[in-house]
């Protein structure tokens, strides 16, 4: 995983959105509902662990239960470089290839508007990924800098808005918290952001899934 950009080459907004990241974790959570009948998936893993082919799969399975089914694909990544256009090309070519049925939008910033929008009780919606979004939001281009101050809010609004969803959404992010700790402050920052990410959505989600080298093992699954 990519480092935060160090803060020296960012502005204050980004600065100061970094330092609240460090408290977040103590904010008041959301309340969760007695009973979630919607069941939303949170897969999680390393580099290749296969957690992209795992959400493809659920939504092709989704798609095989019935013809009034429909699947959408939310994808969050940014291509700055040839080697990211390179990788959002091979992920796109593997989708074509193993569920041509699912439908691709693209949005890097307002995923709860997206959910809002698109969820409905036949759509199975899901979000490809949130280490990305969250990368968007920390290490801006600096065109786009003005934006990092949002993403606590827009965190707030991604939480209700999966409490809210009127489908099932699938949700992919990296864990990157079991290896060596990082040097840098950034980095660090990084990783903290990143697992209180990954620990809220795995609260609000009654299936959570870990993928090691292909296989799915199951951390949490509501009845």
């Amino acid at each position: 995983m990519t480092a935060l950009v160090p803060q020296s080459n960012v502005n204050s907004d980004v600065q100061t959105t970094n330092r609240a990241l460090l408290v977040s974790s103590t904010a008041t959570p959301v309340t969760l509902p007695t009973s979630n009948k919607i069941q939303h998936e949170f897969i999680l893993g390393g580099q290749k662990s296969g957690k992209s082919r795992r959400a493809e799969f659920l939504a092709t399975e989704w798609l095989a239960r019935s013809s009034d089914h429909q699947a959408v694909l939310i994808a969050t990544a940014m291509a700055h470089d040839a080697e990211m256009q390179k990788r959002i090309q091979r992920h796109q070519d593997d989708r074509a290839l193993h569920s041509p049925g699912l439908a691709t939008l693209e949005e890097p910033w307002q995923l709860a508007k997206m959910i809002q929008t698109h969820s409905q009780p036949n759509t199975l919606l899901v979000v490809d990924c949130l280490t990305l979004w969250l990368t968007n939001y920390l290490m801006p281009m600096p065109e786009f800098e003005h934006l990092a101050p949002q993403y606590l809010d827009q965190l707030v609004a991604l939480e209700k808005a999966l409490l809210d969803a009127h489908g099932p959404v699938v949700l992919v992010s990296n864990e990157i918290g079991l290896g060596v700790i990082p040097m840098g402050t950034e980095v660090r920052q990084f990783v903290d952001a990143l697992g209180i990410l990954n620990q809220k959505i795995a609260r609000i989600c009654p299936k959570v899934t870990l993928m090691v080298a292909g296989i799915a093992l199951t951390m949490k699954a509501d009845a």
